[in-house]
């Protein structure tokens, strides 16, 4: 059975383009996100589904550069306590930016307590991206974001300690092109 991916061109509207078209993005250019779309997609975001529609998100949006850059050191920092198997001895050592240069990074936080807060925001952050490409911006979710509890920028932020940060997602005008990596086919389990 031929797949969208196979043969995407005559089968697809706006929102499968959009699906098929997004990628993690890890280079951007230094144009500003305008905040009236930066809203857009923080409204899109509001729309995704939350089990008994708790909508637990909240969103930090850090457009500063200089904080942008404050951050990145600081959970590269902490992060760099949590791995034991030599994962990020060459990141920290290439000063790497854990936020690829975009301008624009929104921390996504929710209760500790809630136990559905994970599923719930990841399909809030993917409601971001998609928007995001839909609108001829980029991003790249960045799980390191959720450090941030350990450093000082989280208190800077307003990021308080009755909140879990369990995402980070960056965006902007992207600076690459990504190839699709392959994807994974065989799956899907069919009961009839």
């Amino acid at each position: 059975m031929e797949t969208l991916a196979e043969n995407p061109v005559e089968k697809m509207n706006a929102t499968l383009t959009t699906i098929f078209e997004r990628r993690a993005v890890r280079k951007y250019r230094n144009d500003p996100v305008p905040k009236a779309i930066i809203e857009k997609l923080l409204d899109a975001a509001r729309m995704a589904p939350s089990a008994m529609n708790r909508q637990p998100w909240k969103f930090y949006v850090v457009t500063s550069k200089t904080v942008i850059n404050t951050c990145a050191g600081q959970i590269t920092k902490a992060a760099a306590g949590h791995y034991h198997l030599g994962l990020l001895s060459g990141i920290i050592s290439k000063n790497y930016d854990v936020f690829h240069g975009a301008p624009v990074v929104i921390f996504i936080t929710a209760p500790p307590g809630n136990e559905w807060a994970q599923l719930d925001t990841g399909m809030c952050a993917q409601n971001i991206m998609l928007a995001a490409k839909s609108l001829g911006l980029d991003t790249c979710p960045v799980g390191f974001g959720r450090f941030i509890e350990e450093t000082e920028a989280a208190k800077a932020l307003g990021i308080s300690k009755k909140e879990k940060v369990l995402l980070s997602i960056v965006i902007g005008y992207g600076n690459e092109k990504p190839e699709l990596h392959p994807r994974i086919k065989n799956n899907a389990v069919f009961i009839d």
